[in-house]
């Protein structure tokens, strides 16, 4: 048995063991917490790196990024280009067919749209300019401006109806002759259906009521050929409304509609066809809006309060333009023509984007499109001179601001909405029983009258 001596030195140690394994335990847990430290620091590091890395992929492949998931770039005329790809410009108006009647007298066989034209128009510059349809307007002068006269009651006969027909079948045969290109288009479907062919949709506009010979089965007949729209007047009264003259308004003589007026938009809402409303009086266009069951648009018309002459759309009919319950879904088309767009010498491509910038401030800028008036115009816009320059207008747009959501719809969507609304209207409208109108225009001594049964 061991002495207290001989115990002594075990008692005595047992404190120092505690000591050491502290200091083992302390020694460990530092060793452990600089282990922890360096692996965060190299996982933090590659994480960085790997940020950093991607980074500069993002950048590097940015143009290749944005275009898959719809951006745009930075400069306009590349964002113009690229915008342009997925929504080409639908003009509301181009005076094509009347181009071939003037200067070739409709011998479509004169001329090679594959070449360039005296005019503005031919299909290397349509592709240039990222063209994916546009109305061919059916245009025959107002009589008085043909030199003829059709009276006051607008009775005496003029051949109106028998030039437009004529410039329905140029159109037409255009159309059939580079259907490489062109594409006839009757309904929205139509007009997504060409894209999709990579084909410019090609629809007709009848530019002027005096071209109806007053009589609303005309009217029918035009939509059997193909016809979209009617711009209600020209530069010129006529049975069914009046217009808004030139650069000054004209005597009316209706103030506004005329009875069978009335008649005539219920029956191109009840047909599907669009009422135009480019060349009325401010009267005819303010009945007209409080009147349709359908949408409406202006095919080629500028801003009023921007250029003061009597051919543009003053605020307060702008004001009547909109989606909501109390307003009228339309499209405003802005014209190129410099004489409703500037003061002499001072329309450009920026004074255009004025005129666009004015409408939609006070309508919105799904009511905002393009009608040019191309082949109609005896000058244009200085950076807008034919139809290859559309994509300096867009990248002008999209320097202010405009977002690629604003200039799609400028471009087309906006346009094919309201097509789209004028097609659903008609549908209801015959669901719900409307019938053609048998309406005659109450000046006609040609026709009885007789009651209905």
């Amino acid at each position: 048995m061991a002495s207290i001596d001989e115990r002594e030195p075990l008692l005595s140690a047992q404190p120092n063991l505690a000591r050491d394994t502290d200091v083992g335990e302390h020694a460990a847990k530092d060793a452990h917490h600089r282990r922890a430290t360096t692996v965060r620091a190299v996982v933090y590091g590659v994480v960085t790196a790997a940020f950093i890395v991607a980074i500069a992929c993002m950048l590097f492949f940015w143009d290749k990024i944005g275009h898959a998931v719809g951006a745009l770039p930075g400069n306009p005329d590349d964002a113009a280009r690229r915008l342009l790809q997925s929504a080409p410009v639908i003009d509301g108006h181009i005076d094509l067919p009347e181009f071939a009647r003037t200067v070739y007298g409709n011998n479509i066989s004169a001329f090679d749209l594959n070449q360039p034209t005296l005019g503005h128009v031919d299909i290397p510059r349509l592709k240039q300019g990222q063209v994916g349809g546009f109305f061919w307007s059916v245009y025959t002068a107002c009589p008085a401006h043909a030199g003829l006269d059709d009276g006051e009651d607008f009775l005496n006969s003029t051949w109106r109806v028998r030039d437009t027909l004529e410039q329905i079948d140029v159109a037409k045969l255009l159309i059939e002759r580079y259907s490489d290109t062109f594409q006839l288009a009757l309904t929205t479907d139509d007009v997504k259906y060409a894209a999709k062919q990579a084909k410019i949709a090609s629809l007709l506009g009848v530019e002027g009521g005096h071209q109806l010979g007053n009589s609303l089965a005309v009217l029918r007949q035009y939509y059997e050929l193909g016809v979209r729209y009617v711009t209600l007047t020209h530069m010129c009264n006529n049975a069914f409304a009046d217009s808004g003259g030139y650069l000054e308004p004209i005597k009316t003589k209706w103030g506004g509609l005329s009875p069978i007026g009335y008649k005539l938009i219920e029956e191109m809402n009840r047909l599907g066809m669009l009422v135009d409303l480019s060349h009325t009086s401010d009267d005819t266009a303010r009945q007209a809006l409080k009147h349709t069951k359908a949408p409406v648009i202006w095919s080629h018309s500028s801003a009023r309060a921007v250029h003061p002459i009597a051919r543009n759309v003053p605020d307060d009919v702008l004001e009547m333009v909109g989606t909501s319950e109390d307003k009228v879904d339309a499209v405003i088309m802005v014209n190129f023509a410099p004489q409703f767009v500037a003061p002499p010498g001072k329309a450009d491509v920026k004074a255009v984007a004025d005129h666009i910038d004015h409408i939609a401030s006070i309508t919105g800028k799904q009511h905002v499109g393009l009608g040019s008036d191309y082949d109609g115009i005896d000058s244009t816009p200085v950076g807008l001179e034919d139809v290859s320059k559309y994509p300096a207008l867009i990248a002008e747009m999209y320097s202010r601001g405009w977002n690629r959501f604003d200039l799609a719809g400028l471009t087309s969507r906006n346009l094919l909405r309201v097509m789209a609304g004028a097609e659903r209207a008609a549908a209801e409208l015959r669901a719900a029983g409307a019938t053609p109108a048998m309406d005659v225009y109450d000046k006609r001594t040609d026709l009885p009258r007789r009651q209905e049964f």
